[in-house]
Parts: C-alpha cells; sequence; structure tokens
C-alpha cells in the first residue's frame, strides 16, 4: 500500500515540478518589443534567449526520462 501512495506522489510531483520549470523558463523570455521593432542586435539576442529557452526545456524532458 505504501508503495502505491509513494508512486502516486511521485507523479503528482514530477507534475508540478515540469510546471513549475515551464513556467519559469516562459516567465524568463517572456515577450518585450514587437520582432519589427528590435535592432538587430536585440534580435539576436532574443534569439539566442529562444534557443537556451529551448534547449531548457530538453534538458528538462531528458531528466525526467531519466529519472523514471
Amino acid at each position: 500500500m505504501d508503495r502505491i501512495i509513494q508512486m502516486i506522489i511521485n507523479a503528482v510531483l514530477r507534475q508540478l515540478v515540469n510546471r513549475g520549470v515551464r513556467s519559469g523558463i516562459d516567465y524568463a523570455t517572456r515577450g518585450g518589443k514587437p520582432a519589427s521593432a528590435l535592432s538587430p542586435e536585440e534580435r539576436a539576442q532574443s534569439q539566442d534567449a529562444n534557443a537556451l529557452a529551448r534547449r531548457a526545456r530538453q534538458a528538462a524532458n531528458l531528466a525526467k526520462r531519466l529519472g523514471r
């Protein structure tokens, strides 16, 4: 019985942590100026931030798979 409860708790905690990670990444990369109003330097920085967020999401998913 304890194992079943522990499995349920782990599944719920995993979902909450993943939701928190996704929310944090989305918050960190939320919008600013429209893309048309950005200078070339700002556009490059925005693209780098989006790529970093995408890699962080991939790393979180990989960690989730390895944790199972």
